[in-house]
């Protein structure tokens, strides 16, 4: 039994999300105490539980305290199996957090599995679809994973409604990632969309966006305007740097009385301070990348422009689950250089 405080660093529900995702890998057992004790709302809310409820389905795990508001959850894992797997979080709570939870167990596993899930798709506070699209499946694919994501109906707040598939297939090794430099800006591209409002929002937003990133040496920069189906109105802009080397992304969400240039400049500020630093992956991808990086077997570096919470609160997750050693360099908040020396490889666990 492994035993985690759930208040530690960044006190929040990735703790939660990458010890049940390591749990079902590994099939080590382990109890959580004060889930999301820092949050203003603490404990299991709609979206964690779906994620507990996903992690104990492709695992058929033995699970206890899950309720809504828990503070304490003990999850026993028997196995993972893959198969087709339907969950519906009943809020506007991230698909894409779940979708976070099971991949990695799911891609130790034998065989194909597809997991459809419905609840928010593009919602404040975690990755959106588009996001995950332009990079998360981008750098999954270069290090091996046989993975695709797809949106069936974007889910905006407070609706919520949308639908996401996952389709993973069953692997038994990870590459290495070797991000020590990241090479020459080749091109920028994007989306700038809207779900019932009017299209100008969307071509406002792509407008200002042009003229945020005019002043810039790039050969190509393209933003596509799209409609998005949904049941509840919303508008997102993601802005996604291509180098030679890798990709980092930068987007924004609209809200009820937000102009829709000041949506283009929350991503395009994020993107510029991006460029103008030396950094291989965007601050988002660099914990997100952690997990599957830490199966390969071997060294994986790469250079984030900023060190944050979620980044050291999962990197001390990963090493109470699997032998190894990740090395941050820089303080938080300032940009930094992360190490990973990884000491399991995927098909260790590929009939765990």
């Amino acid at each position: 039994m492994i035993f985690i405080d759930g208040a530690q660093g960044e006190g929040g529900g990735q703790i939660l999300r990458t010890a049940l995702a390591l749990s079902v890998l590994t099939g080590q057992p382990f109890r959580m105490e004060n889930i999301r004790a820092k949050r203003p709302n603490p404990g299991l809310q709609a979206q964690h539980l779906k994620s507990v409820e996903a992690a104990a389905g492709i695992s058929a795990a033995r699970v206890e305290g899950a309720v809504l508001k828990s503070s304490w959850i003990e999850f026993h894992p028997l196995g993972k199996q893959a198969g087709n797997y339907r969950f519906d979080i009943g809020t506007a709570g991230s698909t894409l957090l779940v979708v976070h939870t099971v991949y990695l167990p799911l891609a130790s596993a034998s065989g194909v599995s597809t997991v459809r899930i419905t609840g928010g798709t593009h919602v404040p506070w975690s990755p959106n679809y588009h996001y995950l699209r332009f990079t998360w499946l981008h750098f999954l694919r270069s290090i091996g994973f046989r993975i695709d994501l797809n949106l069936i109906r974007a889910g905006f707040y407070p609706a919520g409604g949308g639908q996401v598939v996952l389709c993973v297939e069953g692997i038994r090794r990870i590459r290495c990632l070797d991000l020590s430099e990241r090479g020459n800006l080749k091109r920028i591209h994007g989306i700038s969309a809207v779900a019932r409002l009017p299209i100008q929002i969307a071509e406002r937003q792509r407008n200002q966006a042009l003229r945020d990133l005019e002043a810039l040496r790039c050969p190509e920069i393209q933003i596509e305007v799209l409609e998005l189906s949904a049941l509840s109105p919303g508008s997102v802009i993601v802005l996604v740097a291509e180098f030679e080397n890798t990709v980092a992304a930068y987007s924004a969400l609209g809200e009820k009385g937000k102009p829709a240039e000041r949506v283009a400049s929350e991503a395009t500020t994020g993107l510029l301070a991006f460029l103008r630093s030396n950094a291989t992956l965007d601050e988002f991808q660099a914990d997100q990348l952690l997990l599957p990086l830490a199966l390969t077997g071997g060294t994986s570096v790469f250079r984030t422009p900023r060190v944050t919470n979620h980044l050291l609160t999962n990197a001390k997750i990963l090493q109470l689950f699997l032998p190894g050693e990740i090395e941050i360099s820089g303080q938080l908040g300032e940009p930094g250089e992360v190490r990973i020396r990884s000491e399991a490889e995927m098909a260790s666990f590929a009939t765990a």
